[in-house]
């Protein structure tokens, strides 16, 4: 009986079938990422996901490997540690010949190694005869590319499509070529080694014998071509050679963490190689791309979160992602992209259905939060690492960015920024949450724009303060005054109109009848983050999104049980959010309440331990904490996800209240403390500027100690208690 079975071009598989394991093991490199089975096929089952894909395109839509014709059995399955090769043990079943077994199960060993680099997959099979009697056997491969668009992926429907041209079949080469209604080529140029015994556009065959203990390899490069310039292709040890060494180099330049907890430090590990694999090097620098699948390219809200939870330990990427943004900073008004002079982009896409203006996302600025994250994040990271050349090559896309926030960002010139879509198929809602339910009324009514966020005054609260700082340091006194009363202005605004007294929160919204959305909603723990919470509120709005009804044990919810909308199975409604959990714990150290950051990160530990790699997911469900069992995952959360693996790097900054201030080349502590799973912590080659720091954090019964281990340069500790 076939195991898979297409209805209606819909894949279906039996349940009894070992193709029913729907978990994914994932690779990226640049612009090209696979999500592939824990066998290391691509199948055209499970969520549909699947594939080799490369700028916005599925590649290859199907790969499978059979042995004699029947699929093989699993043995292991993992990323490697550093997150750049898939390996995978598999070995075959019982084959039979005429009736009868002619190769006994576990005869054949196969390992499977597979990795990408610079738009290229390189695989490896090695192939061992573990039996005592010479073995013939018939190794297969089977070939499919549908040249779907990452939209086409996600469930989009297109009237039309370009056309699959026909498969050359060379003795060693098999090309699958596709041209794209954008008259774009494109082509999956696949390469054996050795010459397969026979070739065809669906399959290569590969007839072996096999002595007792002997072993062969087979060589399968894939390259992803666009146009007519073909991919350079390099051996498999070659590239694996390359791989290597800009592994190190990265390495090199990374601050060390380690604790006294082998589980947290396999969590913080994982976050790190995930973040680096997440990071794709663009013309101006370093850039976490946000999420596999649906979103591996580049963001700009994604983008500056990430950038902002990694600034402690990695600064590089905070230069990447603000010479990306500037460059791509909108100049005229755009109504089909949502773009205005000043704004910062939503995100950018590659692919057929983009260059063809079927989807707005080519080049889309329908966010109305990364214009004022821009500016935080320039201010945040002139104090991280004094880059005062920098900051003076961006002032005039700074001062775009605050020129839009006071003029387009304030459509009705009342104080407040708020959006309203002006594309007729862009998104409805331009915060974080931009689900089309995430905001609305305490009768559960959808809120009608324009929408003032209470997280988005935050932002440009903290925008205008950190301007102030930067115009200082470029000479630019009357600027600098002038933004600090209009952040001070702000600030006082907000508090009268924003904090909802009978709930202890600030209103999510305002919508565009100027009527509160009056929720407890996550957004209001971001107003702790940028300090635009009054001192007093702050500690009250602690102890809302601490109880029962925000804290699930797992973390913050998005959406407090017992509102209206709750849904501890939405995406934006209900759920948990790993970065948003970040951000609130920053927030909660800002204003010294350090119990309430402990739990947060505590509970981040405690999900990374029941996830696969320790790696946390984009989200998970907002179930309440059971004793005994795991959470809840979100079916379709991208895994890995920037801001997600970035989380852990700002929870633990927050634990520490460590702040690093380069222009005094200083590094401070504020209350800090380690969470009770910490006894002692490491932090090795933590760099300002071309000086370094190597310190011991301690946990003592009372207190924590921090000793300098080693100092190179001229760098102060002050830690404050």
């Amino acid at each position: 009986m076939e195991e898979i079975i297409n209805i209606n071009d819909q894949f279906y598989i039996l349940a009894s079938s070992s193709m029913a394991d729907n978990r994914t093991r994932v690779l990226k490199h640049g612009e090209t990422f696979g999500v592939f089975d824990r066998y290391g096929d691509i199948q055209l089952v499970g969520h549909g996901t699947q594939g080799l894909y490369h700028e916005g395109t599925r590649f290859l839509s199907r790969e499978e490997l059979f042995l004699n014709n029947g699929r093989p059995m699993l043995l292991s399955s993992t990323i490697k540690e550093d997150n750049a090769l898939l390996a995978v043990d598999l070995t075959n079943p019982d084959l039979y010949h005429e009736g009868r077994i002619d190769i006994p199960r576990g005869s054949v060993h196969v390992f499977r190694s597979r990795f990408l680099w610079n738009g290229v997959g390189y695989e490896r099979f090695r192939f061992s005869n573990f039996s005592l009697a010479v073995i013939s056997i018939q190794i297969g491969l089977r070939f499919e590319s549908d040249f779907a668009d990452i939209f086409e992926v996600r469930g989009t429907k297109r009237q039309h499509k370009g056309k699959q041209l026909h498969g050359v079949v060379e003795k060693n080469v098999l090309v699958l070529p596709y041209e794209g209604l954008d008259g774009v080529l494109r082509q999956t140029r696949i390469m054996f080694s050795p010459i397969p015994t026979e070739l065809s556009v669906t399959q290569a065959l590969f007839n072996m014998t096999l002595d007792p203990k002997a072993e062969t390899l087979v060589t399968v490069t894939i390259c992803c071509d666009i146009g007519a310039n073909l991919r350079t292709c390099f051996a498999y040890d070659h590239a694996v050679a390359e791989t290597e060494m800009e592994l190190k180099a990265e390495q090199s330049q990374d601050c060390l963490i380690h604790t006294s907890n082998e589980q947290f430090n396999e969590w913080w590990n994982r976050s790190l190689v995930d973040l680096r694999m997440m990071v794709t090097e663009t013309a101006e620098g370093p850039y976490p791309y946000a999420g596999v699948p649906w979103f591996s390219t580049p963001f700009g809200r994604d983008g500056i979160i990430t950038a902002l939870e990694a600034l402690w330990i990695k600064p590089q990427i905070a230069r990447g992602v603000l010479g990306y943004l500037a460059s791509a900073q909108a100049k005229e008004l755009k109504m089909a992209q949502d773009a205005e002079p000043g704004k910062i982009l939503h995100e950018t896409r590659k692919g057929e259905m983009a260059a063809l203006g079927e989807i707005p996302f080519g080049l889309y600025y329908g966010s109305v939060d990364s214009t004022p994250l821009f500016v935080m994040l320039a201010g945040a990271y002139y104090e991280r690492t004094g880059d005062l050349a920098l900051m003076r090559t961006l002032w005039p896309n700074i001062e775009l960015a605050l020129d839009w926030i006071d003029t387009y960002g304030d459509q009705d010139g009342d104080g407040f920024v708020e959006y309203n879509r002006k594309s007729q198929t862009g998104l409805d809602n331009q915060g974080w949450k931009d689900s089309s339910d995430s905001v609305f009324h305490e009768n559960g009514e959808l809120a009608e724009g324009p929408i003032a966020l209470c997280e988005v005054q935050g932002y440009v609260y903290d925008a205008k303060q950190q301007g102030a700082k930067l115009a200082e340091a470029l000479g630019l006194p009357e600027r600098a005054n002038e933004l600090r009363q209009q952040a001070e202005k702000l600030k006082q605004q907000f508090e009268e109109v924003f904090w909802c007294e009978d709930l202890s929160t600030y209103a999510l919204a305002l919508d565009g009848h100027k009527k509160t959305c009056r929720v407890r909603t996550s957004n209001a723990g971001h107003c702790l983050y940028t300090g635009i919470a009054s001192p007093d509120r702050a500690v009250r709005l602690a102890d809302t999104l601490m109880n029962n009804d925000h804290f699930s044990g797992w973390g913050v919810r998005t959406l407090a049980d017992g509102e209206r909308r709750y849904n501890p199975m939405s995406y934006h409604n209900g759920s948990v959010w790993p970065h948003d959990n970040a951000i609130i714990a920053a927030g909660l150290a800002r204003y010294g309440l350090m119990a309430d950051v402990e739990k947060i990160m505590t509970s981040l530990f405690d999900a990374s331990l029941v996830v696969d790699f320790h790696r946390l997911p984009e989200l998970f469900c907002g179930f309440v904490r059971r004793p005994g069992q795991g959470l809840t995952r979100y079916p379709v959360a991208c895994n890995p996800q920037a801001w997600a693996a970035a989380s852990a790097f700002m929870g633990l900054q927050a634990c520490l209240g460590i702040s690093i201030h380069a222009s005094e080349a200083k590094v401070q502590f504020m209350y800090p403390i380690l969470p009770v799973f910490l006894h002692e912590l490491q932090i090795k080659n933590l760099q300002i500027g071309k000086a370094s720091v190597d310190l011991l954090v301690r946990r003592h019964k009372l207190d924590v100690g921090i000793i300098v281990m080693h100092r190179q340069g001229d760098i102060e500790v002050v830690v404050v208690k």
